[in-house]
Order: structure tokens, then sequence, then C-alpha cells
């Protein structure tokens, strides 16, 4: 399979993937099925895998801030070639500083509220926000910075689609990645 098939597929598959995890907030009863009937196996796990949201593990991610943000690697990994899936969970008061990323990242948000803007000066002020089911396409080196706003009581999860490696660029090196705000 050649690399334009890989990336092809890749994008043909990430909206269903992502349209999946916008309704992951959501709390629900796992034995009953889509009849309001009860079943007593779940599906084969290599054939379906089903992980429920209250079970997916947020991590900190590389050097951020405690109490910042944490990240669940639900497929694939950004740091190596080939589609990637994850969950960030951006906490309030917490903000990317103005970076790129070497390939197009497709994002929606699960809950809460995600501030987005682009530019590589940082004016937080700026961002506009995106709710749960929001779609946000950010496409390759172009510098942009989202995060949650001080003052909101939930934090935002993203679920975040692309191809790796992301090769993340801050546009001034010598800032702090992630800003409170």
């Amino acid at each position: 399979m050649g690399e334009h098939e890989l990336t092809r597929r890749s994008l043909m598959v990430a909206p269903v993937l992502l349209a999946a995890l916008a309704g992951c907030g959501k709390a629900g009863n796992s034995n009953i099925g889509p009849l309001g009937i009860a079943h007593a196996a779940p599906p084969d796990p290599f054939a379906t895998f089903v992980l429920p949201y209250d079970k997916i593990v947020f991590e900190p991610w590389g050097n951020l801030p405690p109490g910042s943000g944490q990240m669940a690697m639900l497929y694939g990994d950004f740091n190596k070639p080939g589609p990637y899936l994850v969950m960030m969970k951006w906490n309030p008061g917490w903000f990317s500083a103005p970076h790129t990323y070497a390939t197009d990242r497709i994002c929606v948000v699960v809950s809460g509220t995600w501030w987005v803007n682009s530019g590589g000066d940082f004016l937080p002020n700026d961002a506009v926000p995106v709710g749960p089911g929001g779609y946000v396409k950010r496409t390759a080196r172009t510098p942009h910075y989202d995060g949650v706003l001080h003052g909101q009581d939930d934090p935002a999860v993203i679920a975040i689609f692309g191809l790796g490696p992301v090769d993340i660029e801050l546009v001034d090196a010598a800032a702090p990645s992630w800003r409170q705000v």
C-alpha cells in the first residue's frame, strides 16, 4: 500500500471515528442493546473493541505544567508514521502557546468548551469558543493555539485524529509551551 493510499483511507475513516467519540461523555448501560433488550455477552474484542468513556485513562503528556491537561492515546502514535487518535483534556485556565504541526489535524469537541485561535501572536481573549460536537481542522504548518479560559467550570475534552509524526514546533521556542490564563 502506498503512502497516499494510507492518507486517503485514514482521512475517510476519521469522521466516523470522531463522530463515535462525540457521544463519549454520555452515560449509559452497556448491557442494554439498541432496542432496549438486555444482552449477556459483549462483542468480540478482536472484531469490535469497546472502551467506555469512564475507562479511558488520561495521563500527563510531556512536560506539561501540573494540572494543565492530560491526554489519552487511543489509537496509533502521533510520534510515528501513520494514523493516530488521541483525546486531550484541557483544564480551565490553560492554553497552548502558538505552535504548528507537520500534518493536518481533525478535532471534535467531546465535552466542555474549547477556545481556539490562529496566528503567531498569543491573544487568548480573541479565541473563539467551540462547544460539544464542534469540529476544528488545523492545517499543517499554520500557527495556532487553544485552551480553556479561566473561570470555566469544566475541562474541555477533544478527540484529535491525524497522521504522524506530528512534529510540533513552537512559534517562540524560548517561551513556555503551555500558559496559564
